[in-house]
């Protein structure tokens, strides 16, 4: 069975395949999240682009945006194809260009539709469908509001809700604002929990330690880290023994940049630039000695004509092994 007792958010422009497999390095368990997907850009687009991972990535979980139901019926059915081990409905995005193609946050208005889109899904494929949602947008904020829209979608066959603790401005705040400006309230998850005992909950939203992480685990059946995993990713390094009970020797920041790069000469032979994969990485020696160098040197290298993985390898040199 899935455990979602940890996992990495959907991030854009993040949570591509290269960083998820260099996260996979650092913990076997955490469940990772794609990039949101629109259900145009699969069913139009290159769907190979957009769907391709490599298998070490599992447990790995698709997140699709959209609110057509027959359209996210066909994408769901891809998710099964390509392999995946979760398809996920993004209800909690509130950027312009999502509002605009009717699915993120808005969606939070039309309960009734998400769970129309949910139902088709669940009809198309035999992978787990969960919602990523806020606690609720503009001023359709109430408790009350909330609690119908769970109870709406989980009677069209959700029982996994993953909830980011913030409301959303639809109007007036960036992305970027609505990260963070909106205040945290884990105390409202914690209560659709406590209102829903029989469904798996999931809190999002400004955890940035593993000791947060265990805290949460006493109201919530799981918990998201967004950001902080980008940034930090030797958050996850403890993880797997921590949350999931793999005492598995950890390996040391250098062993994983080792592991890393058979992926990394495979991915360049096969025509990425060395920077779609080390931007991904500067983050691994944060709060360490020598990061800046670190960070410095692949930053300096790794976009240049000719850059080839061995960036990555000179970087490390920079770093002292501890």
């Amino acid at each position: 069975m899935l455990s979602r007792k940890l996992s990495v958010a959907p991030m854009m422009d993040w949570t591509d395949r290269y960083c998820r497999y260099f996260l996979r390095l650092i913990s076997k368990h955490t469940l990772l999240y794609t990039e949101m997907v629109t259900t145009g850009a699969l069913l139009h687009g290159d769907q190979s682009r957009h769907l391709d991972f490599d298998p070490v990535e599992h447990p790995v979980a698709l997140q699709l945006g959209g609110s057509v139901p027959g359209e996210l019926a066909a994408c769901a059915r891809l998710a099964e194809q390509w392999g995946y081990d979760e398809v996920n409905l993004n209800v909690g995005c509130p950027s312009d260009r999502v509002q605009s193609g009717m699915f993120g946050a808005c969606l939070m208005a039309t309960p009734q539709v998400v769970a129309e889109g949910v139902a088709a899904m669940r009809g198309a494929t035999s992978l787990p469908v969960t919602v990523k949602h806020r606690i609720g947008i503009d001023d359709l904020d109430s408790y009350e509001a909330l609690v119908n829209f769970v109870a709406t979608v989980a009677d069209a066959g959700c029982s996994t809700f993953i909830i980011h603790a913030r409301k959303a401005w639809l109007s007036g705040l960036s992305p970027k604002e609505n990260r963070e400006i909106p205040p945290l309230r884990y105390d409202v998850v914690h209560k659709i929990k406590q209102e829903f005992p029989q469904l798996e909950i999931i809190l999002n939203g400004g955890i940035t330690t593993l000791d947060q992480v265990e805290d949460q685990l006493h109201f919530v059946d799981g918990v998201m880290i967004g950001r902080e995993a980008y940034h930090n990713p030797w958050i996850l390094a403890e993880a797997d023994r921590r949350l999931f009970g793999d005492d598995h020797p950890i390996p040391s920041r250098h062993q994983i940049i080792e592991q890393l790069m058979p992926f990394a000469e495979q991915q360049h032979t096969l025509g990425a630039p060395v920077n779609r994969i080390s931007r991904h990485i500067l983050g691994l020696f944060q709060g360490q000695p020598r990061a800046r160098a670190w960070r410095r040197h692949i930053s300096e290298h790794a976009h240049r004509a000719g850059a080839t993985p061995e960036v990555i390898l000179e970087a490390a040199k920079c770093v002292p092994e501890l």
